[in-house]
């Protein structure tokens, strides 16, 4: 008797361990799509500042690109195409997750739309929900004329919320009125005149775009070079390395500029001049600030 009531206790185990349990009816309505993967990881992730964000607006990607990778985040996407290719895009990630439309999953967004009050296109949620410094970032699988994700006055709509721009891993319709959006550049696969045929059906989830993994509250920075996502607490770190990557780069052009050492000597920097470059810094640091 007692090794049968241990196997029932075991399978009663492997039950649980496979997921067999009743979720809680509200974890339906959450404005947020529930994500194992964000609960893992929301206690590290502190959120970036605006102040943060204004400063790495300031430093070239390739800076903020060299540190990420000295940190292990060869997380980007290049060739994005830009509603206006001069501008630089920088803030919070607000991820968006599209599938195909089918009649059965049509119904089922409808239902959640419903029991929590959202707006079933996830376009005209975006308009609703986005906040003040969220970049959208939408997966719609890196399709053009099946992946188009909103139109001028959606992302009017957006614009007003707070949003600074989109990122689309597919498309968007409307390109010559969100070319005269000076303050809300969008970077798509391609755009496309064609009516949005997707289906919204996860918010503020783990993304990808092309080869780039998104996780909501990311940083985004963007220019028509690249897309960069990294996550929230390195900002600090990543704006310090980077930094100091400007500083290193202008003192090797201005040696160069110079033209009193050979160029194999000044990129990259040689030891002689790696230590005049590390007394200027250090010198600076001990000016006193006006």
């Amino acid at each position: 008797m007692r090794y049968l009531n241990c196997l029932v206790m075991m399978a009663l185990v492997a039950g649980v361990g496979r997921g067999q349990i009743t979720p809680d009816p509200a974890l339906r309505r959450s404005r947020n799509t529930y994500s194992p993967v964000m609960e893992v990881l929301k206690a590290k992730r502190t959120p970036v500042t605006d102040a943060q964000l204004d400063e790495l607006k300031k430093l070239p990607l390739e800076a903020i690109w060299g540190v990420l990778r000295g940190l292990g985040y060869n997380n980007y996407f290049p060739g994005l195409k830009a509603t206006r290719p001069e501008a630089r895009l920088v803030g919070r990630a607000l991820t968006i997750r599209y599938l195909p439309r089918r009649p059965d999953v049509a119904e089922a967004m409808g239902v959640l739309a419903k029991e929590g009050d959202w707006p079933e296109p996830y376009h005209v949620r975006a308009a609703e929900e986005a906040k003040p410094g969220d970049v959208l970032v939408v997966d719609l699988g890196g399709a053009l004329t099946d992946g188009v994700f909103f139109g001028d006055i959606s992302a009017l709509g957006a614009q007003m919320a707070g949003a600074r721009g989109a990122v689309l891993y597919g498309s968007t319709r409307d390109l010559g009125e969100l070319r005269e959006m000076k303050d809300f550049p969008v970077f798509a696969v391609g755009f496309d005149p064609n009516a949005a045929t997707q289906i919204g059906v996860d918010w503020n989830v783990p993304i990808r775009v092309g080869g780039a993994t998104v996780l909501p509250g990311d940083v985004v920075v963007v220019e028509e070079e690249a897309a960069l996502f990294f996550p929230p607490q390195l900002a600090a770190e990543v704006i310090k390395g980077a930094t100091q990557i400007v500083k290193q780069e202008n003192y090797e052009r201005a040696v160069a500029r110079q033209r009193q050492y050979r160029f194999r000597d000044v990129y990259p920097l040689n030891p002689e001049l790696r230590k005049k470059f590390e007394a200027e810094q250090e010198s600076k640091k001990a000016e006193p600030k006006p």
